[in-house]
């Protein structure tokens, strides 16, 4: 016979001895294995409810040490017996309530605190002086800033050499000095490498660019490791130190490596109720050469069913080679075929395209490349056939705390393509900025406000002259929502309708958490499209608003947004829904 496990619920677990409204009992109650057990949705077990008892002795203890409480005295009983005291395999069958009583005792706080000797510049915690709350963890993270302090200068053989700690218990204090040893100042020596099967060796001493010779530095590591993840040619990375210090006071460094596998294959599938089906595959080779070098083919039909024009189909491959010219620098080269059938235009182009992509920091990247363009137009003026000579330029600052889900921070991408005419068309500069603004207010239900600003221009040719595929639209889940897609351009009558040289969005969003799953937005968007080459204000505006709610999940929010358009061309649709993953912006 086998009996019914016994449960708590979160009324029969009771803390005493703390005020319930002070921010220790908070804290106690965080650290309590029983109280979290309370709460949870599937009622724990005898055997549970004691093993969770008898490891709150210890974390309670820990807590009470780290708010400066050395002498407390800790009981809990389980139905009126001591915890400590019940077998764990012998558990009662049922327990109906739980008391922590807490003692803490007296409270001591730092009497002397002095660390020696300090590295210039070192920030050291504020908690640790005189007449501040003698914590364990205060003390810790103090030896741990007075350690980087001098690695951070060269000296990676850092360490604490010793501690004087004591306490005064008639004046409740505890007095802590600390001796660092810097130890001598350190030179990288040569990278090794270990666990590489595929990957050349002295490729991965190129790409991780560790600087043989200078000055120790931890960041010069974390940069390094950073670089080797960054190949995506590896599933784990870990800079080892050598223990011991090598000739001419330099430190070997072991890269130590797991790769992954050379050859990956995916597919998906999208569906949505204004763009239609789309599927994509491709085909990534890691390691193409035994350098990390990249290979991805990839193609996509869209549009299969959907309302934005008729079906688009691409077919891609891209080269991408880590450090070429030096650790920061990547060669790439990419071709790639499209038909674009959109809703005023008509596009088929070949793209073939060389050039460096400096990642000059993880959160700024610069491209500049030289590319050829060849393609076959239709739209309201016709046919075209051109062909350009290209130099394509970026620049990307990503200073976002989350590229799915930001909070805070902001993002700005901005392009420039000269490009010479061959044939079919004149010279000519296309232009486009990308900016994100994100701020936050509040804690429980905290509000993010997002604003977006788009810019485009085409500086050169004529509009009948213009590539039609360089030209601007507004209108869809990109620009304004609540408009069909590309339902704003330039109207040159009788019906047609042709891209823009000038083009401008702006979208502001607030979102509001009202739980840790669930987000409601708001939201307003708007375009404008003119004929003139920068905005003059002579071309036309369309507007779009609408709700929101998100989702959020490991991968980022699932977004659905429904919007109806407020100002501009009469749409087709009294509103649009729009579903992702991640945030519009």
């Amino acid at each position: 016979m086998i009996s019914a496990a016994g449960f708590l619920s979160a009324a029969e677990v009771t803390l005493t001895g703390v005020p319930s409204d002070s921010d220790l009992y908070r804290t106690l109650a965080g650290g309590s294995l029983l109280i979290e057990q309370s709460s949870a949705e599937a009622p724990p077990s005898s055997q549970e409810v004691v093993a969770a008892a008898q490891a709150d002795y210890g974390r309670l203890l820990a807590v009470l040490y780290d708010e400066g409480y050395f002498g407390p005295i800790i009981t809990i009983t389980l139905d009126g017996t001591d915890a400590a005291a019940i077998p764990a395999v012998q558990a009662p069958r049922q327990i109906t309530t739980a008391v922590i009583k807490v003692d803490t005792g007296p409270q001591f706080r730092f009497g002397k605190a002095q660390m020696a000797p300090v590295a210039a510049g070192t920030e050291i915690p504020e908690g640790f002086a005189t007449g501040q709350t003698a914590s364990l963890s205060v003390l810790k993270d103090t030896v741990t800033a007075g350690i980087d302090g001098w690695r951070g200068q060269g000296h990676a053989k850092a360490e604490l050499a010793a501690q004087e700690l004591s306490a005064q218990h008639t004046d409740r204090t505890v007095n802590a000095t600390l001796r660092l040893a810097p130890g001598p100042k350190l030179r990288f020596g040569g990278l090794r490498v270990s666990g590489n099967k595929a990957v050349r060796t002295e490729r991965i001493i190129d790409i991780a660019g560790l600087p043989e010779g200078e000055v120790y530095s931890p960041e010069e590591l974390r940069l390094a490791a950073g670089r080797l993840r960054r190949t995506g040619a590896f599933s784990a990375v870990a800079l080892i130190e050598a223990d011991n210090i090598g000739p001419n006071a330099t430190l070997p460094v072991t890269a130590q490596v797991v790769e992954a596998l050379p050859r990956r294959f995916g597919y998906g599938a999208e569906l949505g109720s204004l763009d239609g089906l789309t599927l994509s595959a491709f085909w990534l080779h890691r390691n193409l050469f035994g350098g990390a070098e990249r290979l991805r083919i990839a193609g996509e039909v869209s549009g299969i069913g959907g309302n934005s024009g008729g079906e688009d189909y691409s077919l891609s491959a891209r080269f991408e080679r880590p450090a070429t010219f030096n650790e920061d620098t990547d060669f790439y080269a990419l071709a790639k075929i499209e038909q674009l059938d959109e809703v005023n235009f008509f596009s088929r182009q070949l793209d073939l395209e060389a050039g460096i992509e400096r990642i000059a920091s993880e959160e700024r990247t610069y491209t500049l490349g030289v590319g050829l363009r060849r393609a076959k137009t239709r739209d309201a003026f016709g046919e075209n056939e051109y062909t350009l000579l290209t130099l394509p330029l970026s620049a990307e600052f990503d200073y976002r705390d989350n590229a799915l889900n930001a909070t805070s921070g902001y993002y700005i991408k901005a392009g420039v393509t000269p490009f010479l005419a061959i044939s079919g068309s004149d010279n000519g500069l296309r232009t486009s900025v990308d900016a994100r603004v994100y701020r936050t207010f509040g804690t429980a239900r905290p509000v993010t406000f997002a604003l977006r600003g788009q810019l485009g221009s085409v500086y050169g040719p004529d509009l009948s002259q213009a590539p039609a595929d360089y030209l601007f639209y507004s209108g869809g889940g990109g620009t304004v929502r609540g408009q069909a897609y590309q339902a704003l351009g330039v109207d040159l009558g009788g019906g047609n309708i042709t891209g823009g040289r000038s083009f401008l969005a702006v979208t502001a969003e607030a979102r509001l958490a009202v739980s840790k799953s669930f987000s409601v937005v708001g939201f307003v968007d708007g375009g404008y499209v003119g004929a003139e080459e920068f905005y003059d204000g002579t071309g036309e505006w369309h507007s779009g608003a609408g709700l929101g709610l998100r989702y959020n999940t490991g991968i980022g929010p699932i977004r659905v947004d429904i919007a109806v358009p407020t100002s501009g061309p009469e749409a087709d649709e009294d509103y649009q829904v729009y579903i992702g993953i991640g945030q519009s912006f």
